[in-house]
């Protein structure tokens, strides 16, 4: 059994499991930041950490962060992070389920928009966000980081 679902705070571990598959280089955090982080999403309007669990397993994770705007008849906009599918279920059909479940949520929150970037140079990562529905020629994106 398949189910889209929002995450809740017995699903920490599971989620920093795929968040390390995601990004096997970050320090694994041992003073509860990471913890306190997480509880502060679950905790945010607005912010929507998903996961998809097959059989109960937590396999899939995406963060849905609705943003109120003035725009667009007042319209709020989606941004889609963190986008993680279990590393050995790849290819099975996961991340489209869970793509649009997060989709879902986020036109279901009257969202005109929603964007992603990824800093995947594979063909494959660029090909399924487009069969996802998303267009890479749509916006332009830059990116800054603190210097």
């Amino acid at each position: 059994m398949i189910l889209f679902r929002e995450a809740v705070s017995g699903d920490f571990e599971a989620v920093l499991r795929l968040y390390r598959q995601l990004h096997p280089e970050d320090p694994v955090l041992r003073d509860g930041s990471d913890a306190a982080a997480f509880a502060q999403i679950l905790d945010s309007p607005g912010l929507h950490l998903h996961v998809l669990e097959a059989d109960g397993l937590v396999v899939a994770t995406t963060y849905l962060n609705v943003i109120p705007n003035l725009t667009r008849s007042a319209s709020p906009y989606a941004v889609v992070e963190n986008v993680v599918v279990e590393e050995t279920l790849r290819g099975s059909g996961l991340g489209r389920q869970v793509m649009a479940g997060t989709l879902r949520a986020a036109w279901d929150a009257g969202c005109y928009k929603a964007m992603l970037l990824t800093g995947s140079r594979e063909p494959a990562t660029h090909a399924f966000y487009r069969a996802c529905g998303f267009s890479p020629d749509s916006k332009t994106a830059y990116l800054a980081r603190p210097s």
